[in-house]
C-alpha cells in the first residue's frame, strides 16, 4: 500500500511541474495586437461658392531705372548737394558763417595790399639812404652837405637839414653843447622816420595773431548748427551732417589762409625796418663825424690865425 501512495504522489508533483512550466512558456512568448478596424471616413459635403467676377487691377506703377554706372564715370548721390565747391559752400553757409569768411577774405586783401606798399616802399628808401650815406662819407662839410640834401624828402636828407637848422641856430658850433644839441635833434628825426616806416605793421600782428580764432568761431558756429539740424531732422544720415560740417570747416581755413602769409610777411618786414633802422644810425654817424670834422678845421683855422 505504501508504494503505490509514494508514486502516484510522485505523479501528481511530475504533472504539477510540467504544467508549471508550460504556464511559464506561454506568459513569455509576445501576442501580437490585433488593430481595431478603422471606420470609413465620412465625406463632409464640399459647399460649391460661387467664383467672384474678376475686376480689372491696375498694373503697379514701375520703378524709374537706375542708370548703370560705366566704368571710370562718377555717379552723383541725390541726396548730397551737387556743388560742393568753395563758392558753393559758401552760399549754402549760415549767415554768421557767411560774415567770417567775408571779414577773413577783407583781412587777406588788406594783408597783401600791405604787403606790396610796404615792400616798394623799403625797397625805395633803402636805395636813397645807401646814395645819401655814400655822398656823406665824402670829404665834404655840414654846409655842402645841406644843400647836396637841401629839397630831398627821405630820411637822411632830413637829419642833413635838421643839424644843418642847429648849426644856423647855435652861436658857436665849438661848444661841447651843440654836439648834444645836434644828436637830440638827430635822434628825433631818426625816432619819426622809423615809426613813418613802420606803419601799417601792427595791422598785420593783429590779423595774424586773431584771424585763426575768427575762423575757429565760425567752425563752431557751423559745427553747432550742424547738430541743430541733426536734431530737427531726427537722422544721422552722412548726407545731412556732411555738408554742414564742410561748410564751417571752410571758415577754419579762410583763417588759415588770412593768418599765416600775415605773419610770414610781418617778420619779414621786421627785418627789412631793422636794416633800414641800422642805415639811420649809419647816417647819424655820419653826420656827425662832418660837424665834428668841421669843429677840428675852425678850430685849426683859428689856431693858424692867432698866430
Amino acid at each position: 500500500m505504501t508504494n503505490p501512495k509514494k508514486a502516484a504522489g510522485s505523479l501528481v508533483l511530475l504533472a504539477a511541474a510540467t504544467s508549471l512550466m508550460i504556464a511559464q512558456a506561454f506568459a513569455q512568448t509576445p501576442v501580437s495586437p490585433t488593430p481595431p478596424a478603422q471606420a470609413p471616413a465620412a465625406q463632409a459635403p464640399v459647399a460649391q461658392t460661387p467664383a467672384p467676377a474678376t475686376a480689372a487691377i491696375p498694373a503697379p506703377a514701375q520703378a524709374p531705372a537706375v542708370p548703370t554706372p560705366v566704368v571710370g564715370q562718377t555717379v552723383k548721390n541725390p541726396t548730397l548737394p551737387h556743388n560742393l565747391s568753395p563758392w558753393g559752400m559758401f552760399m549754402g553757409a549760415d549767415i554768421v558763417v557767411k560774415l567770417v569768411m567775408i571779414g577773413l577774405a577783407i583781412a587777406s586783401l588788406i594783408t597783401w595790399t600791405i604787403c606790396v606798399a610796404k615792400l616798394l616802399e623799403l625797397r625805395h628808401e633803402t636805395r636813397r639812404a645807401k646814395k645819401r650815406i655814400k655822398v656823406l662819407g665824402n670829404d665834404i662839410s655840414l654846409m655842402e652837405a645841406e644843400r647836396d640834401a637841401r629839397n630831398g624828402k627821405d630820411a637822411v636828407s632830413l637829419l642833413v637839414q635838421s643839424a644843418a637848422a642847429e648849426a644856423a641856430l647855435s652861436d658857436t658850433v665849438n661848444d661841447e653843447g651843440f654836439k648834444e644839441r645836434v644828436e637830440l635833434r638827430l635822434s628825433r628825426v631818426e625816432a619819426a622816420m622809423s615809426r613813418r616806416i613802420s606803419r601799417g605793421t601792427g595791422v598785420l600782428a593783429t590779423i595774424g595773431a586773431t584771424a585763426p580764432f575768427v575762423g575757429l568761431f565760425g567752425t563752431v558756429w557751423g559745427i553747432m548748427n550742424s547738430f541743430i539740424g541733426i536734431s530737427e531732422a531726427h537722422t544721422t544720415n552722412l548726407a545731412v551732417v556732411a555738408p554742414g560740417i564742410a561748410e564751417a570747416l571752410l571758415a577754419t581755413a579762410m583763417g588759415l589762409i588770412a593768418a599765416i602769409p600775415a605773419v610770414v610777411i610781418y617778420n619779414h618786414l621786421v627785418r627789412m625796418i631793422t636794416a633800414y633802422r641800422a642805415l639811420l644810425g649809419d647816417a647819424t654817424a655820419q653826420v656827425m663825424l662832418l660837424i665834428s670834422r668841421d669843429q677840428g678845421r675852425r678850430s685849426l683855422r683859428i689856431a693858424r690865425a692867432a698866430e
